[in-house]
């Protein structure tokens, strides 16, 4: 086999390669919808309150 290296400013040949280039979009992960995460979270907040709320009132 032979040892063909390839220079680092230059780009490597590609062999059959048919894809054309373009541009991936990042993963957004658990930030792609922040709303829902938003809510969620108020939502739990305002659970967790009403029943400290409830707790405290019943001493």
């Amino acid at each position: 086999m032979a040892d063909r290296r390839v220079p680092p400013q230059e780009t490597p040949p590609l062999e059959a390669s048919i894809a054309e280039a373009h541009q991936e979009r990042p993963d957004g992960g658990v930030w792609e919808h922040p709303v829902m995460i938003l809510s969620l979270i108020v939502a739990c907040s305002v659970i967790f309150a009403a029943l400290f709320i409830g707790w405290a009132f019943s001493l």
